[in-house]
């Protein structure tokens, strides 16, 4: 069937109604959903509200009854402080009546005891007065005349008791120091052996003694320059002697010269790299001697430098004594009598230890081992117990000390030991050593040095002020001086050298 237009259109229509009228059906559907949650959330928001209200009004009440609390607390505590001051300021009252009270009963007591006390100067005065007239003697007189009497009676009692009161007196002491001494000695013992003024070297085979010599005698020659020592090869098989006063330089001459051996190369400049590297070595061997010696009187706080001028005693002597074996045995002596003595057996250890630290320097700057020592000891900042402990082992500084007294008798135990000193050696030592310090006062003179045994004076010069010349002149005006003012057996030979080297480089 076929639809006219207008039914068609009529159809549309009533379509488009219907489509409109279900759409805003729908629309107003959808609308009243949303206003019952709207609602819905408006009175659940409002229910919360009301429970939050009511949970921050039952805080609050909490804080407000918790403060109320606080407050009756408060009012309490301070109701009993006032309470207790209020207690307290009527017990100060209390205690200021009582002082009062007791203020005037003191006043009139001694207003008492000044009456009292001039009735008895007054009763004094006039008893004195009579004394005097039955007597026909002064109060002084009298006093002097029985004193007199007194002293008179028994002068020879008290001179007695006293004499018999020194005499046990002196006796308990000898006795005590005796014991000390001896217990100090017996506890302590240590070998002793003089130093020599030389020293052997022991060679691997005969050959080596033409090449130590060197042509013309160059390499030998060059190691008693360096070194300052005297250099001896004799018929002593596998051996050759070293022979000079001062231990350093045999030590350094020692050392060198076994290097050379070792490395088999000897020749001048060899023999220099050597003396060198045994000067080196030496100074870190001084350093480890040190330390050791520290160590063993059990002082280990010394300072890295007094250590190092310790070490240097090994290589020093007094009347044949090595001076480092001397202070370390008087610091155990000293600490030994100081623990009996009852005194301070640290300060006495020390000052034994460094009595002689000026003689490691004595040798290179003028003056008195004792005076250097104390410079030295000052400049280190070591303890001034220390120093006065030290300074009066020769009765240089008086003893201020108990320790400066043990430390001096520390040094005559360790000194009058049997076998421990030789003063014919030491006389000979300090020859050479006047000899050589005389030489070194000349002007051009850089080193010299006392070999075969002081018979022989050998002095480099510095070249560019000494020429030929002026080398001849001065070998005679040395020799001139050494026959006025030194004292010496048989003849010096002095032998001054002057030698110049040319050095450079090929690039």
């Amino acid at each position: 069937m076929t639809l006219t237009p207008f039914l068609a259109g009529s159809l549309v229509a009533v379509g488009l109604i219907l489509g409109y009228l279900v759409r805003r059906f729908l629309a107003l559907r959808q609308l009243n959903s949303t206003e019952a949650k709207i609602r819905e959330q408006l009175k659940a928001a409002k229910t919360q509200a009301e429970e939050l209200i009511l949970v921050a009004k039952d805080k609050a009440a909490s804080l407000l009854e918790e403060v109320q609390r606080e407050e009756r607390s408060r009012k309490v505590q301070l109701e009993r402080l006032e309470e207790r001051l209020l207690n307290k300021e009527d017990f100060l009252d209390k205690r200021s009546l009582d002082i009062d009270g007791r203020e005037k009963n003191i006043g009139k007591g001694l207003e008492e005891l000044k009456e009292a006390k001039a009735k008895i100067d007054d009763l004094e005065l006039k008893t004195v007065e009579k004394l005097e007239k039955i007597s026909g003697l002064t109060h002084q007189q009298a006093k002097e005349q029985l004193l007199g009497n007194l002293e008179n009676f028994h002068r020879d009692e008290l001179a007695g008791l006293l004499q018999k009161f020194e005499k046990e007196k002196r006796d308990v002491m000898e006795k005590k120091a005796l014991e000390v001494i001896t217990t100090a000695l017996q506890r302590y013992s240590r070998s002793h052996v003089a130093d020599l003024t030389t020293s052997a070297v022991t060679l691997p085979n005969e050959e080596l003694k033409g090449k130590i010599i060197g042509r013309e005698g160059r390499n030998i020659r060059a190691l008693e320059r360096l070194t300052g020592v005297e250099v001896i090869v004799d018929e002593t098989p596998e051996s050759i002697t070293i022979s000079s006063f001062d231990p350093l330089r045999r030590e350094i001459a020692k050392m060198a010269l076994e290097k050379l051996i070792r490395d088999g190369r000897i020749q001048p400049v060899k023999i220099e790299e050597k003396v060198e590297e045994a000067k080196q070595e030496l100074d870190q061997r001084i350093k480890e001697i040190g330390e050791a010696a520290a160590y063993e009187v059990s002082v280990l706080d010394l300072p890295k430098e007094i250590t190092f001028l310790l070490g240097k005693l090994n290589y020093r002597t007094s009347y044949g004594q090595n001076v480092l074996v001397h202070s370390i045995e008087m610091a155990h002596l000293a600490g030994m009598m100081a623990l009996e003595l009852g005194v301070n057996v640290e300060v006495a250890k020390k000052g034994a230890l460094l009595h002689d630290i000026g003689k490691a320097i004595d040798h290179e700057i003028e003056g008195n081992h004792v005076e250097l020592g104390r410079k030295i000891l000052k400049k280190y900042n070591i303890n001034e117990e220390v120093i006065r402990a030290m300074e009066s082992h020769h009765e240089d500084f008086p003893f201020a000390t108990p320790e400066s007294f043990i430390v001096a008798a520390a040094d005559i135990l360790s000194t009058a030991r049997p076998g421990a000193r030789r003063d014919t050696l030491e006389n000979y030592l300090r020859r050479l050593e006047d000899l050589e310090k005389l030489v070194l006062g000349f002007e051009g003179v850089k080193v010299a040095y006392a070999v075969s045994g002081g018979r022989e004076i050998r002095i480099f010069v510095i070249p560019e002020k000494i020429d030929d010349f002026g080398a001849l002149r001065l070998a005679r005006d040395i020799a001139a001086k050494i026959q006025s003012e030194l004292k010496y057996p048989g003849e010096i030979k002095v032998n001054v050298i002057r030698e110049i080297r040319a050095v450079e480089y090929a690039r």
